[in-house]
């Protein structure tokens, strides 16, 4: 995001509006000496402001309205309205649009109008509103033709194939922020599969001589042997996309059609998620904000591969990122970049793992320590002999919840007592989809209704409730559901708990005592997150099983 001379105006106005404090620029002025990085950048990334209130400070500079257009996202017939030259000369779009006048939204709000596009909204008067660049670029896919249209354009123009296919299928992943890209290979064709907000969609297909193109020039790209085709290669690469810069993660393995490839694209956009982002309640964060702020003791965060453990210590880390305080980290691989923190990534070639890497942080004794997971006895005996000594650990562990991961440390070999003195809080996660929030809209479900789907639906609904779902819109490709959320369940460290570690418990008997001290569980969250909109109860059902 180049703000360039408007940087000065913008924190003038981000003061004046008490959005952010004296003391909060003089930490990012200070900061930009040190690292390097804009003020806005560190304001945004250690989530002082929002990018919402960052876009009505911008607005508020040119005297315009804002238009959210991540909020607000505009439909397919909006954007076509106007004309795609325009809109791209202009970076131009349609916002809203009423009886007598229309609000059109640009990244360059005091811009004069032509008479061209006049014309378009004749006898209407025209407001300008500023909105990101970016988000009006995405807006912009819909004057594309779909991916496997371009395929055979490309494809019919003879010329540089492969690398321009490649990109037309990032580029999109990117625009639908898709976090994987999948190449499965069958007899004749190859399909191009998108993971979005967690659910795979058809993204085009390819004839399998051209996806042989394709897969050698993607293994040359992530510096893999382009004449191994019967192991499994991993590697990285990198894409620079209007002028972000964009990592991936590479995985490819033959199968009996041939060798399928797995791209992970590092989004950027979690760099910014705070605690309220992911998903976790007023309440809930707080308690949150309470432990993280003690000086020693082990934060985990729980659940299965792809349910934003790394996500939520991420936010948690920003909250504790200051220049007073030393934070490292170990991961395998660092994801994302974290302005003001040491970060090392293991490398079993060199015998950097989790275990040897965390012996040698410790002798450079820092403050806190994120380990990106513990995987094996060794580490976790190094994990909890650091939370024991003066550090603050967080880490994620696999675990089905949270009353599980207490008798899983205990049987890898921790000791009872160690653990008690260590353990500060265990979160445990799973990830639902958010409906759209463009397209939803309420309706009232009797209770007979939801008992079809949930047998003890009387537990949590009223014989007449109010809930919700995505009518399925072209800003959600029609799905009704657009990004997701967490649901979260949280135990406490307590006396109680102690007490009850040193007898070697059960989950059952951690679940227990947690319920009798008023801890929701996964299940419950969820429900409060149905009947709040943001999600269904189907979703939920999806990946969460109600108790009893």
């Amino acid at each position: 995001m180049k703000l360039g001379i408007l940087e000065e105006k913008i924190k003038e106005i981000l003061l004046s509006e008490k959005y952010i404090t004296k003391e909060d620029l003089k930490q990012a002025e200070k900061n930009h000496k040190l690292n390097r990085v804009s003020v806005i950048e560190y304001l945004l990334n250690t989530g002082i402001i929002s990018k919402a209130i960052l876009g009505q400070a911008i607005a508020e500079q040119y005297k315009v309205a804002f238009a959210d257009l991540n909020y607000y996202q505009p439909t397919r017939e909006q954007v076509l309205r106007i004309p795609k030259e325009i809109a791209k000369k202009l970076h131009l779009l349609l916002f809203k649009e009423t009886e007598d006048q229309v609000i059109l939204a640009t990244d360059y709000p005091s811009q004069i109008l032509d008479e061209k596009t006049k014309t378009i909204f004749k006898d209407k008067k025209i407001i300008l509103a500023y909105a990101f660049g970016e988000e009006i670029e995405t807006a912009f896919i819909h004057y594309k033709a779909p991916l496997k249209t371009r395929f055979s354009e490309i494809i019919a123009s003879e010329k540089r194939i492969a690398p321009e296919i490649i990109q037309a299928i990032i580029e999109d992943a990117l625009i639908f922020r898709a976090s994987d890209i999948h190449f499965e290979p069958q007899s004749k064709e190859a399909v191009i599969r998108f993971r979005i907000d967690g659910v795979l969609r058809e993204a085009g297909r390819l004839p399998k001589l051209i996806y042989e193109n394709i897969l050698n020039r993607i293994k040359v790209s992530s510096n893999m042997q382009i004449d191994e085709h019967y192991a499994a290669q991993d590697g990285t690469m990198r894409l620079i996309h209007k002028s972000e810069i964009i990592d991936m993660r590479i995985s490819v393995v033959p199968t009996l059609d041939g060798e399928t490839v797995a791209i992970r694209l590092l989004s950027q956009y979690v760099r910014s998620f705070t605690l309220e982002d992911i998903g976790l309640s007023p309440t809930d964060q707080e308690l949150v904000k309470k432990i993280a702020k003690k000086p020693f003791g082990m934060i985990l965060a729980t659940g299965p591969t792809g349910s934003g453990k790394t996500t939520s210590l991420y936010a948690l880390l920003k909250i504790l990122n200051a220049t007073e305080v030393n934070i490292t980290t170990i991961e395998e691989p660092v994801e994302y970049r974290i302005v003001g923190t040491s970060q090392i990534q293991i490398n079993p070639r060199t015998n950097l793992t989790f275990a040897k890497g965390l012996r040698s942080i410790i002798r450079q004794d820092p403050d806190i320590i994120l380990v990106g997971e513990i995987r094996d006895r060794e580490t976790a005996e190094i994990a909890v002999n650091a939370a024991l000594t003066g550090h603050l650990l967080l880490s994620s562990f696999h675990a089905n919840d949270a009353s599980t991961a207490i008798p899983r440390l205990l049987d890898m070999g921790i000791e009872p007592f160690l653990l008690a003195s260590t353990l500060e809080l265990v979160v445990a996660q799973r990830l639902v989809r958010q409906i759209c929030p463009s397209c939803r809209h309420s309706k009232n479900v009797k209770l007979a209704s939801l008992k079809k789907i949930l047998p003890n639906a009387e537990k949590y609904f009223q014989e007449n409730q109010t809930l919700y779902e995505g009518k399925g819109c072209a800003s959600c490709n029609q799905t009704g559901f657009k990004g997701r959320t967490a649901i979260f369940e949280l135990i406490p460290n307590s006396g109680e708990l102690n007490s009850l570690i040193l007898k070697n418990p059960s989950s059952n008997q951690i679940q227990a005592l947690a319920r009798t001290q008023g801890h929701k569980s996964m299940f419950e969250d969820g429900i409060q997150k149905v009947k709040f909109g943001l999600t269904t109860l189907e979703e939920l059902l999806r990946v969460a099983s109600p108790e009893g």
